[in-house]
């Protein structure tokens, strides 16, 4: 599996951003996916997660309520949409598949990773 992420960019605190993530090979739909995120100096954390049929979703306690995580199926992608973002939303923020379909939040129980979107907002 090969993944493609894009979407972020500079934004100022209170709006909103769109990632996706599209991927290649037949077991991405079968997987689950999750995005992460990484600040400077700080650990990998898990931010959202779905699961292969899209309708089991999972949040870390500090997006609840402001970002949403959906599959697209047909095109082998995932979004998640980020609104009322903060300023410590600022990461670089990967997707990644798991092969089975229970999401996790532990980084290194991901299988693929694609390379990383930087998010920027500024107060």
């Amino acid at each position: 599996v090969q993944l493609q992420a894009c979407g972020g960019g500079l934004v100022q605190a209170g709006g909103s951003l769109r990632l996706s993530c599209e991927a290649s090979g037949r077991t991405f739909s079968s997987s689950a996916v999750a995005w992460f995120r990484q600040a400077p100096g700080k650990e990998r954390e898990f931010v959202a997660g779905i699961n292969r049929s899209g309708i089991s979703l999972y949040y870390a306690d500090s997006v609840k309520g402001r970002f949403t995580i959906t599959r697209d199926a047909g095109k082998n992608t995932v979004y998640l949409q980020m609104n009322s973002l903060k300023p410590e939303d600022t990461a670089v923020y990967y997707c990644a598949v798991r092969q089975g379909t229970v999401v996790v939040s532990t980084a290194r129980l991901y299988d693929f990773w694609g390379h990383g979107t930087q998010v920027t907002v500024s107060s």
